[in-house]
């Protein structure tokens, strides 16, 4: 395709190529980042690092960043440079983002990139319009392989900003520790401007003659609606993607050789003639995928082998606090299965007609889904999590990364260490009284 010249498409990829040259405006058959993003005059905007804030102007109205650009390469999560797992979920506006600091003695708020954070977060929460008026947009790029390249491409994944900061820990090699920033980003909605993010409103905010008032003009509508109304505005704001639920089979399944497939074969040998204490590591999934997204998983326990009627384990979600809290029960199914056979549809009938009004459930399988089984989950509307093969595989990986094991069979030990100590004979709805 010829790209837009000025414009970003969500989801695109771009070539990064090392030569860095605006010119062509097509590289290796895909859009040229350096062309899309070149502005007359101004240095190129480069995604060497983690956390590249765009270097500031003297406007006439002060100084400006003109924006901080956010790469994350998912390829090198584990890693002694990389050592934290990024989440990308732009569908429904969401990024949990490692920061920058990466050594043992040094205060996570020195790291350069974390600092450029933290100050644009002082905006971005900031009550005062005019304040407000000043912050500094956030743009997402993922690293992505290309055709078995893993150099030289991004994703271009939108824009947005700060939602919450919080303090993490992570263990490195020779029982040393570290702290550093998680960063909970907005992906902002770019619906009006059918998808595409328009770079000549950064290069407006690269113009020293141009006052931050003069460019907002250019801002996409979601960003004027930010700035109007602060944080009250962020779930307007968010980007949700309205789309089919149905997923194919193949993005259900690791790719051929990939470190998820990897790790997929060793979660089924380790519970070869084990099967049903597959049922730990499957809440423990469940939990981080819940906890993400819908709030707090309160963990139950485990049932009891052959008397479980199609209920595996049970926890409970909490949302909200004090007296206006709702308690949601949760019934979970776990089943290790053969990868390359779909999951059984009966199964997920015998844990949907287990559930009560208000309550949800959660089915882990190692293999997937047919799509016929997917259909009937959503014309019927069962409040079921659905967790194939290849998600269960993803969130191992971080497990094992943010706890600081050295291998995926070592944590999987540690987890089914403590199945007999989780297993209880108790009615879901006691959960409620915990």
């Amino acid at each position: 395709m010829t790209p837009t010249q000025t414009k970003l498409q969500i989801g695109e990829v771009y070539r990064y190529s090392s030569k860095k040259n605006p010119s062509p405006p097509i590289v290796d058959g895909l859009p040229n980042y350096f062309a899309v993003t070149a502005t007359k005059g101004a240095k190129r905007c480069l995604l060497e690092s983690g956390i590249n804030p765009i270097a500031a102007v003297k406007a006439i109205d002060g100084n400006r960043v003109p924006a901080i650009l956010i790469q994350s390469s998912p390829h090198k999560a584990g890693s002694a440079d990389t050592p934290w797992q990024d989440t990308f979920n732009t569908d429904t506006g969401y990024i949990r983002y490692y920061g920058d600091n990466k050594h043992p003695r040094q205060a996570p708020n020195k790291a350069s990139g974390n600092k450029a954070l933290l100050a644009a977060f002082d905006c971005h929460q900031n009550g005062n319009i005019s304040v407000r008026e000043t912050s500094i947009p956030l743009i997402f790029f993922r690293s992505v392989r290309h055709k078995k390249k893993a150099k030289g491409f991004r994703q271009f994944q939108g824009f947005g900003v700060i939602r919450s900061v919080e303090l993490v820990t992570q263990p490195v090699a020779g029982g040393l520790f570290f702290t550093n920033y998680s960063f909970e980003f907005v992906v902002f909605s770019m619906a009006k401007e059918s998808e595409e993010f328009d770079w000549k409103w950064i290069s407006s905010r690269r113009d020293p003659s141009m006052t931050t008032a003069d460019t907002l003009s250019l801002a996409p509508a979601m960003w004027k609606e930010f700035v109007k109304r602060g944080a009250d505005a962020l779930g307007l704001c968010r980007r949700y993607v309205a789309k089919m639920s149905v997923i194919k089979t193949n993005d259900q399944k690791p790719a051929k050789g990939s470190l998820e497939q990897r790790v997929l074969e060793t979660i089924y040998s380790f519970y070869e003639g084990k099967k049903s204490r597959f049922e730990g590591l499957a809440e423990a999934v469940s939990e981080r995928i819940i906890s993400s997204s819908a709030g707090h998983y309160h963990p139950g326990w485990i049932t009891s082998g052959g008397g479980d009627k199609g209920i595996d384990f049970v926890g409970r979600i909490d949302v909200g606090d004090g007296f206006g809290a709702a308690k949601l029960v949760v019934l979970g199914q776990a089943k290790c299965e053969r990868l390359n056979s779909p999951t059984g549809g009966n199964h997920i009938a015998r844990t949907v007609a287990r559930l009560k009004r208000g309550w949800i459930g959660a089915y882990v399988t190692t293999s997937y889904f047919s799509e016929q089984v997917q259909q009937e989950v959503i014309e019927d509307e069962y409040p079921i999590l659905l967790i194939h093969g290849k998600k269960l595989a993803e969130e191992v990986i971080k497990m094992k990364i943010t706890t600081g094991f050295s291998t995926v069979k070592k944590l999987l030990q540690d987890i089914d260490s403590r199945f007999e100590s989780r297993i209880q004979n108790r009615l879901p709805d006691e959960i409620l009284r915990m």
